[in-house]
C-alpha cells in the first residue's frame, strides 16, 4: 500500500497572515477523495477563509458524521480540534461541545445523506436551538460511498449515472434551515471559490446558527447529463441573488457603488456584509420573501446561490441559556458548587 505524505518543509517566503501563519498551517492531510471532487474545493475555500481571518487553528473544533463529506475535515486545519461522530449525530455532539466550551469556533461538516436522511432531525433541532456554529453541507445528491444511489436532496426527475430517474420530491436544505430558525443561511457552489470564501468568512463571524448548503458535484456518480448537481448544470442554472463581500470592522468601508445597488448589513461584532444586489428587490433579512423567492426559482430549475437569509442581531443558544463564558472544565469547585444558599434560592423561585 502506498501512502502520500505532505513534506513538512516548505518555502520560507510563503505569504503569511497577521499571525505569521501560511496556508500550509491551515492545511491537513493529502485528500483521498476522487480527483476533481467538489469537496476538495470546499476544503480549499475553508483553508483560504481561516487564513484570511487570521484565526489560530487551535481555536477551531471540526465535527463530522459519516460519508465522503465527513472525511474532508482531515484535509484542512490539521492543527485544530476534531471529532468524527456516528452517522447523522454530529449536531448533537456540536451542541454539547459548544455548551461546554464557548471559547472555540465550531465548524460542522456534513453531507446530504448525513444531514438530510439519517440526521434530518438532528439538523433541525441544532438550527432551531441556535447553536453557535458554522454548519456546512457538502451536497452532491448521491450516496458516494455506497456507489451513487439518490440521496434525499436529489431533484425529482434527475437521472442517475445508469439512467434511472428519481421519483421522490427533494428536501431543500436552505428552505428548511430558514424555517427552522437558522439566522444565517446561504447556498454556494464548490466551483465558485470567490463566493464561497466570503460566505464562510461571514458565517464564522456570525453569532448563532450559520448554515451553508454547498452544491458539490460527485465526479464519480453525479456529474453526467441528466444530473441537476453536475458542474455543467449548476454553472448553467446558477441564479445568484447577491455578490457578497465580508468586511472586518478594522477595514474601511468604501462607498464605491451606485445608490440602491449595494446593501451593508452590520453584524453584532462590528463586521459588515457588503451585498451587491444582483436582484435589487431581494432582501435577505425578510424571511418570508426569501422563501417565496427560493420556491419560485426552484420551480424553474434554477439553483439560487448567495446569502439567502440573515438576522444581524441574532442570539445563540449559550447566550439564551446564560451559560458560563469560561469553559466548564476550567471552573473550580466553589464555582460549580455555590452552596446550600444558592440551592435554596433556586428552590424558592420554583415554588
Amino acid at each position: 500500500m502506498t501512502y502520500i505524505v505532505k513534506p513538512k518543509l516548505h518555502h520560507p517566503k510563503l505569504k503569511q497572515n497577521a499571525l505569521g501563519f501560511t496556508h500550509r498551517d491551515y492545511e491537513g492531510k493529502v485528500s483521498t477523495l476522487c480527483a476533481g471532487c467538489g469537496h476538495d474545493s470546499i476544503s480549499a475555500a475553508l483553508i483560504q477563509a481561516f487564513f484570511e481571518l487570521d484565526l489560530e487553528p487551535h481555536r477551531v473544533a471540526k465535527l463530522s458524521g459519516i460519508g465522503c463529506s465527513s472525511k474532508t475535515p482531515d484535509y484542512f486545519l490539521g492543527q485544530s480540534h476534531g471529532f468524527n461522530s456516528v452517522h447523522g449525530r454530529m449536531p448533537s455532539v456540536a451542541t454539547g461541545a459548544s455548551l461546554a466550551n464557548r471559547d472555540l469556533i465550531y465548524l460542522g461538516v456534513s453531507g446530504d445523506g448525513d444531514s438530510a436522511s439519517i440526521g434530518l432531525g438532528q439538523l433541525a433541532h441544532c438550527l432551531r436551538r441556535g447553536v453557535n456554529m458554522v454548519y456546512i453541507v457538502e451536497n452532491n445528491g448521491v450516496y458516494g460511498l455506497t456507489k451513487g444511489q439518490f440521496s434525499a436532496t436529489a431533484d425529482k426527475g434527475s437521472k442517475s449515472k445508469k439512467g434511472a430517474g428519481n421519483q421522490d420530491a427533494p428536501i431543500d436544505l436552505v428552505s428548511l434551515a430558514i424555517i427552522m430558525g437558522a439566522t444565517f443561511v446561504a447556498r454556494s457552489f464548490s466551483g465558485d471559490k470567490q463566493q464561497l470564501v466570503h460566505l464562510i468568512k461571514a458565517a464564522i463571524e456570525h453569532k448563532g446558527a450559520a448554515f451553508i448548503d454547498c452544491i458539490s458535484p460527485c465526479v464519480a456518480f453525479n456529474n453526467h447529463p441528466g444530473s441537476t448537481k453536475s458542474f455543467d448544470y449548476v454553472r448553467e442554472h446558477n441564479e445568484a441573488v447577491n455578490a457578497i463581500e465580508f468586511i472586518e470592522s478594522k477595514a474601511p468601508i468604501k462607498a464605491d457603488y451606485e445608490p440602491g445597488t449595494v446593501a451593508l448589513v452590520r453584524q453584532h461584532d462590528g463586521t459588515y456584509l457588503k451585498l451587491k444586489k444582483l436582484h435589487t428587490d431581494y432582501d435577505p433579512t425578510d424571511k418570508t420573501a426569501a422563501l417565496a423567492y427560493l420556491m419560485a426559482h426552484q420551480a424553474k430549475g434554477e439553483v439560487v446561490t448567495g446569502l439567502l437569509h440573515v438576522e444581524p442581531e441574532a442570539e445563540d443558544l449559550c447566550g439564551r441559556m446564560n451559560v458560563a463564558k469560561a469553559p466548564l472544565n476550567s471552573l473550580n469547585e466553589a464555582e460549580l458548587c455555590p452552596g446550600s444558599s444558592a440551592l435554596a434560592k433556586i428552590n424558592a423561585e420554583l415554588r
